[in-house]
This record gives C-alpha cells, structure tokens and sequence, in this order.
C-alpha cells in the first residue's frame, strides 16, 4: 500500500506580509490569496524492515535511518524529520518504519509556498495513513507549528491554510494564532476574466525568504513607522481586493495590486531590486495595470494584472528579459490524500 497526497501551491492577490507576527499578532493582519493548479506532493509507503527513509524526487537526494521516535534535523530533510517527529509526538507513536519521497512543481524560494506547502501534503500522508483526528483548521495550524515553533524557521501563516483549504480565500489572522478563512463565492465570469488577465512570471532567480521576513518582523519589532504604515496599507489593500473581486469591478485589479507593489516595498530593503524593479517597469510599458512579486520577495515568481488584450504583449516583452510564463489554472481544492496499490 502506498499513501499519496497533494497541496495546491498558492500566489498572494493582497496583503502579503501582515500574517507574519508580530504585526499579527498586534494589529491584526488580512491576506487574500488563490491556490493555482501546481503542486506539492508526498508518497508515503510503510516498510516492515526496521528504517525510516526519505527521498526528493526527480534529484539523488536520499536520507535513511534505523527506525526510532524522535530523529536528529539534518540539512535538506529538514522539513520530513519535522514533520515525523511531530506526528509521532503528538499522538503518542512508537517509532515508525515508513519511505517517504517528496516532489514540487516549482522550486523552492519561488515565492508560491513551496516549504509550506510540502508541509501539509506530508501531514496529510500521515493524517491518511494513521488515521489522525485531524480537520482542515488543525492540518494547517499544525503545518504551521512545525514550521515557525518546532524548526525555527521565519515566515507566516497564510501558505499552510492556502494549501489545506485551497480556493480564492480572504484570510485574517488575530491574537492566539487564531485564522479565520473566508471562502470567495466568486461569479464565474469574474473567475474566469481574472485568471484570463493575470500573467504568472518566473524571473528564474530564487531567493532565501527568512532574511527578508527577518528584516521585515525587525521593523515592526522597532515600530519603524514606514514599515509598519506601509503593513497596514497592506492590510487595507487586501479588503480592497476582496471588495473588487465580489463585485465585479475588475478594472481596479490592476490599480489596487501597484498600490499594494508600492507599499510592499517599504516593509523591507531587499524585498526588490533593480533587475525586479526593471520587470514590473517593462510590464507596465507593455499594458499591464499593476503586478507584484509572489511571496516574501527577492526574487522567484512575479505576476501582473494585464487588462484588454495586453497579456501576449506583457508576455513577450517579459520573456525577452530571460525569464519564463508560467500557465496555470486557479483550483478550487485543497489538500487531497489517497491510497493505492
């Protein structure tokens, strides 16, 4: 028997940055983003033979060890040995015997969720195989304590409910950890013009978001009034997505991401550079009304609002630049998991 998963990867429509805490955590963050149809996946495959093994797909990237309750993080494997040693922790497991084998459809430090998202496809291995009493609110709390609390590591909460939910969802975040997901109940005209519109771009560069979100959690720390103004501007940016979005008023799509562009890059100083700075301007020569980089920043995926029929236009001149368009498709799905043969 083999146990399967899957997670929708996700792009930020608005208000990125105001999950992380402490702005969370003292004034309430919103973000609004959409799960798109490219995925994080786990196979997970019980053994008999005494081992634990991990293994990242498509690369010669393999880690094994004798069977026990609690593993040693390792680089590389980081997020597998988080993972199993909280599942085993928290249910109260004898040591597990198990391959698990991991597989992205975009690269890590692309800015669409991936390390968050693989998270919560493993945690749903596991749910699906043991059998765990876990809802979609818990899957993706946990997937964030094993994250930020148990491996240390920086970031937000928006990413491990986008991918356990999966859909277009207006996300707030309070005191406590506490996450409320408001499913869209989009029009399906306006679905449909703004996955048209919207042109995913792949700068091919990758970036290290912890030192950009450190940067970022710095500024608030030392109420930095630019930042944290800018944070809030975010945050305002998201209801004002949500609001165009309900109603139809797609022509302000493009107005309310530049906006958010704008104030996205008072948060921190190595949220942009001048070869990004470069492409969102080539983007707006070329006809598109607005754009922002996918994620913490730094690099990996863009995308832009491109009304009319400007989207080839944008496409080629962005292109041209050495990167590459992304298609994709937004999924109404989250998190899935199943067995098989």
């Amino acid at each position: 028997m083999i146990i399967r998963s899957k997670a929708p990867l996700r792009i930020g429509l608005a208000g990125g940055g105001t999950d992380v805490s402490p702005y969370s955590e003292l004034f309430g963050g919103a973000i609004l983003n959409a799960t798109i149809d490219l995925y994080a996946y786990a196979s997970l495959e019980p053994l008999d033979n005494g081992n634990i093994e991990f293994l990242i797909d498509g690369t010669d990237k393999r880690f094994v060890t004798a069977s026990k309750k609690e593993l040693q993080v390792i680089p590389e494997f980081e997020l597998f040995i988080g993972v199993y040693n909280r599942v085993v922790k928290q249910f109260g497991l004898e040591a597990l015997s198990f391959r698990l084998t991991s597989y992205i459809e975009a690269p890590q430090g692309s800015g669409l969720g991936t390390s968050s998202t693989l998270v919560v496809s493993m945690l749903g291995a596991f749910v699906e195989w043991l059998q765990l009493p876990l809802g979609k609110y818990d899957i993706a709390h946990l997937a964030y304590e094993i994250e930020r609390v148990d491996l240390n590591m920086s970031g937000g909460k928006q990413d491990q409910y986008a991918a356990t939910f999966g859909g277009i969802n207006f996300l707030e975040f309070n005191k406590n950890d506490r996450v409320i997901v408001n499913p869209l109940q989009l029009k399906a005209e306006v679905l449909y013009e703004l996955e048209y519109n919207l042109l995913l771009y792949f700068t091919s560069t990758q970036r290290l978001s912890a030192a950009i979100i450190d940067e970022q959690v710095k500024n608030v720390n030392d109420k930095n009034i630019k930042s944290v103004d800018a944070m809030h501007n975010l945050k305002e940016q998201a209801i004002q997505m949500k609001e165009a979005l309900l109603k139809g008023e797609l022509h302000k799509i493009g107005e309310i991401l530049h906006f958010g562009w704008q104030n996205k890059k008072q948060m921190a100083k190595s949220i942009s550079n001048p070869y990004i700075d470069g492409i969102y301007e080539s983007a707006l020569a070329h006809g598109a009304g607005g754009g922002k980089i996918s994620g913490a920043g730094g690099g990996g995926f863009m995308f832009f609002y491109c009304p009319g029929m400007s989207k080839i236009k944008v496409a080629r001149a962005l292109e041209a630049q050495g990167g590459k368009v992304q298609p994709f498709k937004f999924t109404k799905e989250g998190l899935i998991s199943w067995k098989t043969e």
